[in-house]
């Protein structure tokens, strides 16, 4: 097979879900498959640090730099190379060309803004409301994260389940179990966090329920005498101001803490130097988080609905994300806990080793040929 793909989001969004999906596949399809051809649509300027074996090759397109991510990728790729014998789009199908010349197969990661739509942005959801039952239509083969996502894809947009194919992410090779007292004090220098914390990493949607999570640590903090914090990490969006007023009314501003965005680089210590790590969720499609966790050997509380239980498994505490006293008393449990702690580290390690990028994309490869012999 010649096989085509979208690589713009491994560049421009680095770090974040879909960017980080996107550079994993390519770099994992290069280390697992030597048969077949590959053609990357990559931007000019891309100096992409993937190491690439001789069967792919890069074709430079046009930067647009426009002030949203959506925008940039929904400028769709021009197809010039008529061998090609499927074309991959990983973000979601957009940007995915109207003119087709080949099979198309998108990954969909979740249908989000169709369950939650007062949880996404607002040009996020026009394009997907506008543009994805077209995108859709033009596909003969769509990648989701998850079963729960691959029934919710196949409910949204009555697509044949049997053309749906379910490939799990994987946590980076960069989490891993670290020194904590080393990784503490990285953290300490770094953001001036100091002392136990309970962490929190995954982004300021409202489906976050990161309320839900203020909510319950400030009721932990009346059981809970010792010194803890509880930090907020990621990049602040339009609710961060919902966030910091919560915490100001229970009057525990000053135990909770939003370093703001943090690095690649030192997310795994961040993880590391955490007593646990909560994640409240009320919807997933997949929920990378808690895996990265895991792999540090974290204990995580987790919530208990959609995509979240398929993937962790037992792994973890599962919440209720609707109930505050049932994340807080998960949360109190783990902290006094000590064979529970263990228990869930261990298990979470042995988690997180199950699920990785070259099986991403071994399976990846599964519905390509699927796809193809399928048409």
């Amino acid at each position: 097979m010649k096989i085509g793909i979208d690589g713009r989001a491994a560049k421009w969004y680095r770090g974040t879900g879909i960017g980080t999906y996107t550079y994993q596949l390519i770099s994992s399809l290069s280390k697992v498959d030597k048969k077949n051809d590959y053609l990357l649509f990559m931007p000019e300027s891309c100096n992409s640090d993937i190491r690439l074996d001789k069967n792919f090759q890069v074709r430079s397109i046009t930067e647009n730099n426009q002030s949203s991510f959506w925008d940039e990728v929904n400028i769709p790729n021009i197809l010039k190379d008529k061998d090609i014998e499927l074309y991959h789009v990983p973000q979601n199908g957009v940007g995915l060309p109207e003119a087709k010349d080949c099979p198309f197969i998108i990954t969909l990661h979740d249908v989000i803004p169709y369950k939650m739509p007062e949880t996404v942005g607002e040009n996020y959801l026009r394009i997907f409301s506008e543009e994805m039952p077209k995108i859709v239509s033009r596909c003969d083969g769509i990648i989701t994260v998850s079963n729960f996502s691959k029934d919710d894809i196949a409910e949204a947009f009555n697509f044949p389940k049997e053309k749906i194919f379910v490939t799990y992410l994987a946590a980076e090779d960069i989490y891993r179990p670290l020194d904590k007292a080393e990784c503490s004090q990285h953290i300490k220098t770094h953001y001036s966090i100091e002392g136990d914390y309970i962490l929190y990493i995954g982004g300021f949607s409202p489906r976050k329920n990161i309320v839900g999570l203020i909510e319950a640590f400030s009721k932990l903090k009346e059981v809970y005498k010792k010194d803890l914090k509880l930090v907020i990490a990621g990049k602040k969006g339009k609710s961060y101001s919902i966030y910091k007023q919560r915490a100001e009314d229970l009057n525990i501003s000053d135990s909770v803490i939003f370093p703001g965005f943090i690095p690649l680089e030192h997310l795994p210590e961040l993880y590391n130097a955490a007593k646990l790590f909560v994640y409240p969720s009320f919807y997933e499609g997949f929920g990378l988080p808690p895996i990265e966790a895991m792999a540090c050997g974290v204990p995580v509380i987790a919530s208990n609905a959609t995509s979240v239980p398929e993937i962790i498994k037992d792994c973890a505490l599962f919440i209720d994300p609707h109930n505050v006293d049932s994340i807080c008393e998960a949360m109190y449990r783990a902290l006094l806990d000590y064979d529970l702690r263990q228990q869930l580290i261990l298990s979470g390690l042995a988690r997180s080793s199950e699920l990785t990028w070259n099986n991403t994309a071994a399976n990846t490869l599964i519905a390509y040929g699927k796809t193809i012999n399928n048409l």
